[in-house]
This record gives C-alpha cells, structure tokens and sequence, in this order.
C-alpha cells in the first residue's frame, strides 16, 4: 500500500493554511501582551496621575443660569 504524490494544489493551499495560521497566532499574542500591560498595575513613569475631582463645597457662592437639572420648564 503506497500512497500517492500529493498534488501541486494541496503543497499551495498547505503554504497558505500555515501562513494563515502563523498570522493568526501572532494577532493572538499581541492582543494578550496588550491586554497584559494595560491591566498590571505596575506604575509606568511616562503616564500622567488622575487628578482628584474637586467639589463644591456648600459655602461657595456658585451662580447657576437656567432651569434646575431635573426639572420641566
């Protein structure tokens, strides 16, 4: 039982299944990596800190022109 040469055709769409492949596999590892850096929480010098959000405090003499949020006019 001998088996036969394979065909031009099958040696060209192996080529192409392996280079899809390798591209696939490749797109995988660099979303994981991204993912990877953008949840450790390791601190990175180049980003900006968040800074804190400051209130109004309920002293403040603060105008406020038209209707109250919420409300119909």
């Amino acid at each position: 039982m001998s088996f036969q040469p394979d065909h031009d055709l099958h040696k060209r769409r192996l080529g192409r299944n392996l280079g899809l492949g390798l591209s696939l596999i490749a797109f995988v590892v660099i979303v994981f990596g991204i993912t990877i850096v953008k949840v450790s929480d390791q601190p990175r010098p180049w980003a900006k800190k968040a800074q804190p959000a400051t209130s109004v405090s309920s002293g403040a003499s603060a105008t406020v022109s038209g209707p109250a949020a919420g409300t119909k006019p």
